[in-house]
């Protein structure tokens, strides 16, 4: 990794941040948090990073306590709750659609083990002959896929192939309060960046009178470009009025390490955001277009309609040099003995991290937090919200669980009423949430005042929205 990174023309400086050549022993953390140098985000940055709404909500993986995550189900009850983003996970198939969803395996969260089993599917050569090849090639290019076959990893299968997995049943079995047969009934898929989109804009998949989803694709199968020899055209219809709350909310997409997907991944997404109308770097917003209209979410509508996270340096240096600083990037923080994790967590460690982010292009930092369920270690206390808040940068943690979560990093409990950088925070350890708990999120905001006046000021109760849905 780390030859890869200066490969991509990593200065001295930074190998030198990510071994903390530079930590030192601190007395007091606090103390020592105003006295490190933090580089401030320039000008033409901080108005990137202003296409975010302050306060955002970002639904984690559509929902991962209501429903089946980074699926149909979830993303719709998420915009339909009143979250400013949809948030996802990046891979791409061996057939090249982009995928939104968490895991390289897909053992945890489909039945993939019992339809394929560690085998290719079964289906492969007649995937091939009906898209073009004879049996023979069929047979040829089958015997070389048991040779390079991956189980349950996302880039050994054709989409065609995932779309006979159920995506749903797992959950009503390790979520049985929140168990529900719709999630069984509307047979739920591994989804893609478009679906996430069209979610997004206020439409669901359409179907056919069997449930299925309704797709084609075009094209001859290629084995020497296998990720761009297929067209996949699904259909989506709008979702009906009586479950239509007119919200329309952003996605906040994220990129793995590089060598999970494609070493062309990001211009591949941005190809892909372009083609959905989703790239603001050709097809720019109105600049007056509001991010709440008529006590409605309207993110999506805006140029604050898209943004990238990664926790991967190497990935953060790819989408600077596609991106160029142009769409909102976070830059997520995770401390531990990883080539790109955080090391030493303190002032100086944390300050180089900071400075790496805005070196580039970065507007956001994502620290995760303290608490049960995730038990993350601490990475947004105080002194480090005060870290990022000198910088100029937007605070966005990850992820919250509770309603006193919330209270914790955004000014009700005020960490024992330790009021050290209260001149700065105000007592708010962040500017927006990831949150496994939409609900609560906007609870919390709405109940002490930090939703914008203009933005839904009601939270739906959760199931009702859910039945609605029809799930």
């Amino acid at each position: 990794m780390l030859r890869n990174l200066f490969q991509l023309g990593l200065t001295c400086s930074v190998a030198l941040a990510l071994s903390a050549c530079e930590h030192q022993d601190f007395v007091n953390t606090n103390e020592d948090a105003t006295r490190v140098e933090v580089h401030h985000i320039s000008p033409e940055m901080a108005k990137v990073r202003d296409y975010v709404p302050q306060f955002a909500v970002m639904a984690h993986r559509g929902s991962t306590f209501w429903a089946p995550e980074e699926t149909e189900a979830a993303w719709r009850w998420a915009r339909e709750m009143g979250a400013d983003y949809l948030e996802s996970d990046l891979q791409i198939t061996k057939d090249g659609v982009i995928l939104a969803n968490h895991d390289t395996s897909f053992a945890r969260t489909t039945d993939i083990e019992n339809v394929y089993g560690e085998y290719v599917p079964h289906t492969r050569k007649d995937f091939y002959v009906r898209h073009g090849m004879s049996e023979a090639e069929a047979e040829e290019l089958y015997k070389k896929d048991l040779q390079s076959f991956r189980p349950y990893n996302a880039k050994s299968y054709m989409y065609e192939e995932l779309l006979a997995l159920d995506a749903g049943s797992w959950f009503n079995q390790t979520s049985m309060e929140q168990a529900r047969e719709g999630f069984v009934e509307n047979k739920q898929y591994i989804s893609t960046l478009e679906d996430q989109v069209k979610f997004a804009e206020g439409y669901r998949l359409k179907r056919d009178g069997e449930g299925n989803r309704v797709y084609k694709i075009t094209g001859k199968w290629n084995p020497e470009k296998p990720m761009d020899c297929l067209t996949y055209t699904f259909e989506y219809e709008q979702d009906g009025p009586d479950m239509w709350t007119g919200n329309r909310p952003g996605i906040y997409i994220e990129f793995k390490e590089p060598w999970l997907n494609t070493t062309d991944f990001e211009e591949r997404i941005y190809k892909e955001l372009d083609r959905l109308g989703w790239n603001i770097m050709t097809q720019p917003a109105d600049a007056n277009e509001p991010h709440y209209k008529n006590g409605k979410v309207n993110v999506g509508r805006t140029n604050g309609k898209v943004i990238l996270q990664t926790f991967s340096l190497e990935s953060l240096v790819r989408t600077a040099n596609r991106f160029e600083g142009q769409i909102p990037m976070c830059f997520l923080l995770w401390e531990g003995n990883g080539a790109t994790d955080l090391k030493y967590d303190t002032p100086t460690g944390y300050a180089d991290f900071i400075n790496m982010a805005l070196r580039y292009k970065a507007h956001i930092i994502g620290p995760c937090i303290a608490g049960a369920p995730n038990n993350y270690p601490e990475m947004n206390a105080p002194w480090q919200a005060y870290l990022i808040k000198k910088s100029g940068m937007l605070n966005h943690p990850y992820s919250f669980d509770s309603y006193a979560q919330m209270g914790k990093y955004f000014g009700q409990y005020n960490w024992g009423n330790d009021t050290f950088f209260d001149d700065l925070l105000h007592g708010c350890c962040g500017d927006g949430a990831f949150t496994n708990r939409s609900e609560l999120t906007l609870k919390y905001y709405i109940d002490h005042g930090l939703r914008s006046k203009d933005a839904p000021q009601t939270v739906p109760e959760p199931m009702s929205v859910l039945e609605r849905l029809g799930y």
